[in-house]
């Protein structure tokens, strides 16, 4: 698998259940529909470890088979739909992309 991994924080102004009630209903209607899609893992934060990682609200693992199947997803008109969804939302996130390893499974 080749993932998205998107970190988030809400915008200022929004409850935290307010984000995540968002994320997981209005928001997944438009990721469910990007081309490709294999599998879709959220986490709800609801905790930090430590001071340094404050601050976030979820965690999004898109999956698709391939880098060149998460590019058409991102040059697709359904994720152009979900970006214009989000439009200037003052909250913060962290985007990346790489390849999984499974290490272990019970």
């Amino acid at each position: 698998m080749y993932n998205l991994v998107l970190l988030a924080a809400r915008p200022p102004e929004w409850t935290h259940e307010q984000f995540i009630t968002w994320w997981r209903g209005d928001h997944a209607e438009l990721t469910y529909r990007l081309p490709g899609l294999r599998a879709w893992r959220h986490t709800e934060i609801d905790a930090a470890l430590e001071p340094r990682s404050e601050g976030w609200d979820g965690i999004s693992v898109l999956s698709f088979d391939s880098p060149e199947d998460l590019r058409k997803a991102l040059a697709s008109p359904e994720w152009a739909d979900a970006v214009a969804q989000v439009g200037d939302m003052k909250g913060r996130r962290i985007a990346v992309m790489g390849h999984e390893a499974e290490m272990f499974a019970a």
